[in-house]
């Protein structure tokens, strides 16, 4: 009997099986966070671009007239290597050589002999001291990925703060906007909001972008925003107050090299009467009933460029199912993977298409278009846009 019962083969216990399969399901769920394979495919492609263009800006790819097809490989692969060095601190690229000192390098066992005796590392612990190192730079540099991260996330809250959630009632319009960053925090702008002393008769409609990405054109954005609803504060005409933000963004410029585009208007609901001053930026777009287009570009140079700049001010009246469409360079600049812009083209034709709809409704179509004209090529600059349609 104890034969029979040591000769009978081994029972698979089938639980133990499903619960190894699901331990495994939940440590790749929680790995790729339930993306699917195409969707890390094409998030991998989009961090490969953004990594491309980091190093390779500081790259001269041209080949030189005297270099044979293997020297210049080693040209480009020996600059590649040293912007990849100087994002890093001294300390870690001495921690970098080292790692690849001993990954690479050691093809042998190691020896020494000293007075005091000898010794000896064999080449697979020497590439495992190697690994670890690299390993410690890692996460060395994932730390401060994650710092920065929190930052850029406290940065975004308080973005958000700055910018209203939706319009104002005006009486007569609807009014939309959206702005999509590039990176976590942009530099682009866009208020409406009852000029202070006018009584609330007038309203003021801003829509600015400050040169460059991220965290530098972020702050400089928020200046922006407090210039702005400070000296709007005061009366005179539109164009004075251009003028007084012209000269406090020169002092906040870095001789001209931080300018700002904005479109600054005061609109007269009793009058539909819209007065402007475009400084450098993308010419709006008034979109008539008709069908008719005319560019709102009168004004002057961008902010913070000239301290004495002059700004000129245009008017234009809207009319029942005018549309207003103010928008950054993010917009018609949009990239697909060809590298083809979107263009303003293509733009109007989504507003001829949609004029009969919602701002709201219309700006949703324009930016679901705007991504499928992307598909999987990545942002490169800040998208804004604000719509107004005149009603009845």
């Amino acid at each position: 009997m104890n034969e029979d019962v040591a000769m009978a083969p081994a029972v698979r216990n089938p639980m133990k099986g499903q619960t190894k399969g699901k331990r495994v399901q939940r440590f790749w769920q929680r790995v790729t966070q339930g993306m699917q394979m195409n969707e890390l495919w094409g998030q991998f492609r989009a961090d490969a671009r953004t990594s491309y263009r980091l190093y390779s800006q500081e790259v001269d790819a041209r080949p030189g007239e005297d270099h044979s097809v293997t020297r210049h490989g080693f040209q480009v692969a020996k600059q590649v290597f040293w912007a990849f060095m100087e994002k890093l601190t001294p300390a870690r690229r001495v921690l970098l050589l080292l790692a690849l000192v001993l990954l690479v390098l050691p093809t042998a066992d190691w020896s020494w002999h000293t007075k005091s005796g000898s010794g000896e590392i064999e080449t697979g612990v020497t590439r495992l001291i190697g690994g670890v190192l690299m390993f410690g730079l890692l996460m060395m540099e994932v730390g401060d990925r994650v710092v920065m991260k929190r930052d850029l996330q406290i940065a975004k809250e308080i973005q958000a703060w700055l910018l209203p959630g939706q319009a104002p009632p005006v009486p007569g319009v609807e009014i939309a906007f959206a702005t999509r960053p590039a990176n976590t925090v942009a530099g682009d702008y866009y208020d409406v909001f009852a000029r202070p002393g006018s009584g609330g008769k007038t309203f003021l409609i801003a829509v600015a972008d400050v040169a460059g990405k991220s965290v530098p054109a972020a702050m400089l954005m928020a200046t922006f925003q407090a210039s702005l609803k400070t000296l709007s504060d005061t009366s005179g005409p539109l164009t004075e107050l251009v003028a007084r933000m012209n000269r406090y963004a020169c002092s906040n410029s870095q001789n001209g090299r931080r300018f700002t585009t904005a479109f600054i208007a005061e609109y007269d609901p009793a009058t539909r009467r819209l007065t402007y001053v475009n400084a450098g930026h993308n010419a709006p777009i008034v979109l008539r009933r008709s069908g008719a287009v005319e560019r709102l570009d009168v004004g002057g140079m961008p902010l913070g460029v000239m301290d004495a700049a002059a700004y000129a001010s245009g008017d234009v009246t809207l009319e029942q199912g005018d549309w207003l469409v103010v928008f950054t360079d993010g917009v018609v600049e949009a990239e697909n993977p060809g590298q083809l812009q979107y263009g303003e083209e293509r733009l109007l034709v989504m507003l001829r298409w949609g004029v009969n709809l919602a701002p709201q409704v219309m700006l949703e179509y324009l930016l679901a278009d705007i991504d499928r004209f992307e598909a999987d090529a990545p942002q490169h600059d800040d998208i804004t846009c604000l719509l107004m349609k005149c009603g009845g």
